[in-house]
């Protein structure tokens, strides 16, 4: 594969455009249940595809792999990738660490995620959901999982003081078809999802999807399900020297977005924060100086 750092899912996106009518078949097979659906053998995926063997072969090749087995085997790294649990994750890191210092390495490994986020995000992508965000007369619901949850939390609390009609899902997801309940069309979720994706997520995703939401995911490299869902997605790199991911990036997106927000509706933005500051003043939530 030309890029180490791509999936086999952006290669397949970025090559589009020169494949021929029965390998872009071939694609659009492979991307709709993405990664199972390469994981068969090539006779599997060639009838799956209604398309011949040789086809799968020529394909895979234009990709930039050696050959099928190639090919899939890195389909098998990415799956293992999603599944780590913290502890393979840790060691995974710990077996490769140079002598350096943890600051320097994680410095770097920071940096390399946000260069290579950037590079891949549309930042149409970007305009698009800030406008989304922007618009009064949607409702905004904001889901994360265990840990994603204080993502969701943080980028809920600023947009709750920039504009009305703002709601935090509950950590309990057995409560969800209530807020579900209440969602309009044209309403927006913004649910948060990285590996190893939450089962629920994916629910949800569905379920306010037929009520006519707007769905936007913040998830990683290799893709939550549910952003198949989404109208759009954010893919961002999460990978650090550490047993956990690192929700830098993740969050260096969610501030751009709240100042994006928040300028294109400084106005009315800025009355709110008036008012509020008025109620901190009634509520003496602050300690004053002096």
């Amino acid at each position: 594969m030309t890029t180490a750092s791509k999936t086999v899912s952006d290669v397949i996106h970025s090559h589009l455009g020169v494949l021929t009518r029965a390998e872009k078949q071939l694609a659009e097979s492979l991307l709709d249940n993405y990664p199972v659906s390469g994981l068969g053998s090539i006779t599997t995926i060639a009838e799956n595809a209604g398309v011949s063997t040789p086809t799968v072969v020529r394909m895979v090749q234009k990709l930039g792999f050696k050959g099928y087995p190639d090919f899939q085997a890195h389909l098998h790294q990415e799956v293992e990738a999603t599944i780590s649990n913290p502890i393979a994750k840790h060691d995974r890191w710990a077996q490769n660490a140079p002598g350096t210092h943890i600051l320097n390495r994680f410095a770097d490994a920071i940096m390399g995620n946000l260069r290579q986020t950037l590079t891949d995000l549309d930042t149409a992508t970007f305009d698009n959901v800030a406008a989304l965000l922007s618009d009064r007369k949607r409702g905004l619901y904001f889901a994360g999982g265990r840990i994603t949850g204080a993502l969701a939390e943080y980028f809920f609390t600023h947009m709750q003081v920039i504009r009305p009609a703002t709601t935090l899902l509950s950590s309990n997801s057995s409560s969800w078809p209530q807020y579900v309940l209440n969602m309009n069309a044209g309403d927006v979720l913004i649910i948060f999802d990285i590996r190893r994706y939450e089962q629920e997520m994916v629910s949800l995703a569905t379920a306010a999807r037929k009520r006519g939401a707007e769905i936007v995911v913040f998830t990683d490299q290799w893709g939550s399900p549910a952003a198949k869902l989404a109208r759009h997605a954010f893919r961002v790199r999460i990978e650090a020297p550490s047993a956990w991911d690192s929700s830098v990036v993740t969050l260096f997106i969610v501030e751009a977005l709240i100042e994006a927000v928040q300028n294109s509706t400084w106005d009315e933005t800025k009355e709110r924060m008036k008012t509020l500051e008025g109620l901190f003043e009634q509520t003496k939530l602050f300690r004053k100086p002096g």
